[in-house]
């Protein structure tokens, strides 16, 4: 600024000492040595006086707003203290003001700069996710046109293998559409009461082919007609496909998988447990995520569109639920999510 606190109360306190000493004059019986007394101590108190309400109350809280308005367009919001209010102060108020302003910046630059991560994370995976079945597609089909064709054996190994290229890119184009429908809630819930028990047993069934490959045991605890819930059947049949689908992937051959219900008085706790690789506790926060995996190379080894545990993530929010994981590395883990019990009348 171009006038400080102390320049304006030096001019200040000069102004009221001449006037006082002026006005002195007038009196016949004031000698010169009164005049610069009264002059001198005029000054002075009106000087500290003058500076100390200038520099305290006033300017101390403008050069405050300034740095703060310098930080704003520097973007050096995380730089800013909140500091304790003065009542006495009258552009406190302001201050604060400018400060809560700059705290919602701050919030909506950091959720802008998540959000682009995100952005450049999420093409860079889908655009990895789809160009490996594409690729190994189109390089089995330009084998079979540069001659292979005429090679039956040959012909009928390569047109499996494009054929489960392409299944999993449809695969993976499915999972995308339901997480992105479930998201947008294209996807209304039909909410029933639902047999958990019942439900498991048919996922198992689904699944038992998929198990008997790693010679993996599928147990379900519980009985019929007590693991009852009010949910959507489709979306928690998904739920618990991509659950029992994961720990079969990442348990150790000729392990165990277990579905287990504990009845509450209001929730139905549903528990997915293997006896696994398990997941470290750094990566528990992000498995949600789409397309994140654990080990990206061993993941996609085994399979899948890295999409299932995002979906059950979406799934269960529209059932005002949420999934719990506990997992030790070596040991395994245990996924589980509650539902409102409902009633067996119902």
């Amino acid at each position: 600024m171009i006038y400080s606190s102390r320049v304006l109360a030096l001019l200040l306190a000069l102004c009221i000492a001449i006037i006082t000493t002026l006005f002195l004059t007038l009196f016949e019986t004031v000698n010169t040595t009164v005049l610069v007394v009264t002059f001198v101590i005029c000054f002075s108190v009106s000087y500290i006086l003058t500076f100390a309400i200038l520099e305290l109350l006033i300017f101390r809280e403008i050069n405050k707003i300034y740095k703060m308005i310098d930080k704003l367009k520097k973007r050096e919001l995380h730089s800013l203290d909140r500091e304790k209010p003065n009542t006495l102060n009258p552009l406190e108020k302001i201050n604060e003001e400018i400060f809560s302003f700059a705290e919602l910046k701050q919030k909506e630059i950091d959720e802008l700069r998540k959000l682009e991560a995100f952005r450049k994370e999420f093409i860079a995976d889908i655009s990895h996710e789809l160009k490996t079945p594409i690729f190994a597609a189109q390089g089995f089909v330009h084998t079979l046109l540069d001659g292979a064709v005429n090679d039956k054996a040959v012909r009928g190994n390569f047109l499996k293998k494009a054929a489960r290229s392409l299944d999993g890119l449809d695969a993976l184009v499915q999972d995308l559409l339901t997480l992105s429908h479930i998201e947008t809630k294209q996807i209304k819930m039909h909410f029933e009461t639902v047999d958990l028990y019942e439900l498991t047993q048919e996922v198992f069934e689904q699944l038992e082919d998929k198990a008997e490959e790693r010679k993996i045991s599928l147990k379900l605890h519980g009985s019929r007609n007590k693991a009852l819930v009010h949910a959507d059947w489709q979306r928690i049949t998904q739920v618990i496909t991509n659950l029992v689908s994961n720990a079969i992937k990442h348990s150790f051959e000729g392990g165990e998988v277990s579905v287990s219900f504990d009845i509450g008085k209001k929730n139905v706790t549903t528990h997915v447990r293997d006896h696994g690789e398990g997941i470290s506790e750094e990566h528990l926060p992000r498995i949600f995520e789409r397309f994140y995996r654990v080990d990206k190379s061993r993941s996609r080894e085994k399979g899948g569109t890295g999409l299932g545990l995002a979906i059950v993530k979406h799934i269960l929010e529209h059932h005002n639920s949420k999934t719990e994981v506990e997992s030790q590395v070596g040991k395994g883990s245990d996924f589980s999510f509650k539902l409102q019990r409902a009633k067996a009348e119902d």
